[in-house]
């Protein structure tokens, strides 16, 4: 009859319901036990990693890279095991964690086994051979007529000689560290394609994006339709740019060669406006002004700064970084300080980073407190280092006077924009030569390099010339397909910038806003990005906190239009 047989789908319904709830708590147990034992491993190994590594590179010591080594590898090696990469794809597939919070760690967590389910022998290999390559570029010194210059010095006879032929010596002679790594940087990037393919990826590259949750045709997207959107601004601003440098060099603009554009890669804007930034500086603490800049927006650092390393030092890396040491608030920064105001927007910017990391919700599991994606807190650290040739910050910062600042406002602005327009082409060209070369590493990287920095870039290559220019560039070596990530950060930048201006602080003039003594900026930025972590996918963080996806609307009206 129909009640029976209503009887017998009812017990059949309420049978399949509590095989469904008993699969959810097995699939729930099995994943929170193994979320302890992973804690257990990761958290302890990556501290000492991290520390280890923090010392290497502050002391430029063998035996302290030697040490990082092996703890890289052994956190690596966590990553590369079969039988937790069977149990996560298990618990995965089943799809039956419907905890917010255990299914995000779960993504995460599985995203990195993936990338690391390699031959542990190649794995080794291409630890051995970045930190090789790695060492190489810190202890590589500029040689010039049997002198040695750091690479400070080498951007400083950039930036100041007025003579072509010193210019071009000091450019050549930087290039040489791509001669001395460029072979090993090659092995390592058909090494990085042999691993993404056991993985059943295209190539590394292709791999390196789909692992961080970005889609390379997103991507591909995203980046043509920047070039769209600053092709004929930079085509402008470039024509400017030779001119005006032409003149100071004493040659026609046609003369203008990659040495007469005072960076070694152009790309950092040319100082070809009357404001000189590196005045405002030259007396000034910046240790001391990034402290207080931070403390007036509510977010103190005065116990981040104790504990990094920010001065020159003999086999210290060079550059700088910012590195969380324990997600627990040992955050610590590496600079090499000057007083000058390339320095002063590389503080701003690594303690963007530092703030991030240090006021993380430390009531989130530990995989969560990390940012929502790598570009998220670069766009922090652009937003905040941009501040250092804002003049609005100069007045409140540095009490430059009102006079001194009507006189200036324009040009800084023509500064920002230049700079921004000149980086947007730059990472333009490291896009486009990653994504070439990891797809066909063996075609002329040589030739493609400068075809590139002609097309995105606008400069013409040096007659004749055929080295590995691309190999002198440190990113592309030991930050394989990242590059990307800064210039989506700029994009980010200006959506932040626009919503704290106009949301928070309740500003309609956003080119004035510097956010210097607003506590209320800090609160927005805790609340609504360093806490949520890596809790939800990017875009949707970006659109809770500023009310739309990523868009690259902001940067084109703050830059471009």
């Amino acid at each position: 009859s129909k009640s029976q047989l209503l009887v017998v789908w009812l017990l059949f319904c309420f049978l399949l319901t509590l095989n469904c709830i008993s699969e959810q708590e097995k699939m729930t147990g099995k994943f929170t036990q193994f979320l302890k034992e992973y804690e257990n491993k990761v958290i302890p190994l990556s501290k000492e990693s991290n520390l280890a590594s923090f010392e290497a590179s502050i002391t430029g010591n063998d035996s302290l890279y030697k040490k990082s080594e092996q703890l890289q590898f052994e956190l690596s090696k966590i990553f590369t095991s079969k039988q937790d990469f069977a149990l996560l794809k298990e618990i995965r597939e089943s799809n039956t964690i419907t905890d917010p919070i255990l299914k995000r760690q779960l993504e995460i967590i599985y995203l990195a086994y993936l990338g690391k389910q390699l031959d542990e022998q190649k794995i080794k290999k291409i630890i051995e051979m970045q930190t090789d390559v790695e060492k190489r570029y810190n202890v590589f010194r500029t040689v010039i007529d049997g002198k040695p210059y750091t690479d400070n010095q080498i951007e400083e006879i950039l930036q100041s000689s007025t003579d072509s032929k010193v210019l071009e010596k000091a450019w050549k002679a930087s290039k040489e560290v791509g001669k001395n790594v460029a072979e090993d940087v090659l092995k390592l990037v058909f090494l990085r394609n042999e691993a993404a393919r056991d993985l059943g990826f295209d190539n590394f590259h292709t791999m390196q994006l789909q692992l961080s949750e970005q889609d390379p045709q997103e991507i591909e997207k995203l980046f043509d339709e920047l070039d769209n959107l600053t092709h004929d601004a930079f085509a402008q601003v470039k024509e400017e740019v030779d001119r005006v440098l032409a003149k100071r060099y004493g040659i026609i603009t046609e003369g203008m060669q990659p040495w007469h554009y005072q960076n070694r890669f152009f790309q950092e804007a040319p100082k070809i406006y009357s404001v000189n930034l590196d005045q405002f500086y030259k007396d000034k603490d910046i240790v001391a002004l990034t402290q207080q800049y931070f403390e007036g927006i509510g977010l103190p650092i005065n116990d981040l700064i104790a504990r990094s390393d920010l001065f020159e030092k003999e086999g210290k890396y060079q550059h700088a970084y910012c590195t969380d040491i324990d997600r627990e608030g040992d955050v610590r920064v590496v600079c090499n300080v000057k007083p000058n105001y390339q320095w002063m927007n590389t503080m701003l910017h690594e303690y963007g980073h530092a703030v991030y990391d240090k006021f993380n919700d430390r009531t989130m599991p530990y995989t969560l407190r990390g940012p929502a994606h790598t570009f998220t807190t670069e766009a922090i650290a652009m937003l905040l280092g941009s501040m250092a040739s804002n003049p609005y910050w100069l007045r409140d910062m540095l009490g430059v006077p009102p006079d001194q600042l009507e006189k200036i406002a324009q040009d800084c602005f023509k500064s920002l924009r230049l700079e921004t327009l000149v980086f947007s082409r730059w990472a333009q060209v490291m896009y486009h030569f990653e994504k070439s070369m990891y797809t066909n590493p063996e075609q002329d990287l040589n030739k493609l390099w400068w075809d590139l920095v002609e097309k995105y870039q606008m400069i013409k290559r040096p007659a004749e010339r055929d080295e590995p220019d691309w190999a002198a560039k440190i990113h592309v070596a030991l930050y394989p397909a990242y590059y990307h990530n800064y210039l989506m950060g700029n994009i980010l930048a200006s959506q932040f910038y626009y919503t704290i201006s106009r949301q928070v602080l309740r500003q309609e003039n956003v080119t004035e806003q510097s956010f210097t003594n607003h506590p209320e900026v800090g609160k927005f930025l805790d609340e609504k990005i360093f806490k949520p972590g890596a809790r939800s996918g990017w875009n949707e963080m970006i659109e809770q906190a500023t009310g739309e996806k990523l868009t690259a609307k902001y940067y084109a009206m703050q830059y471009v239009e």
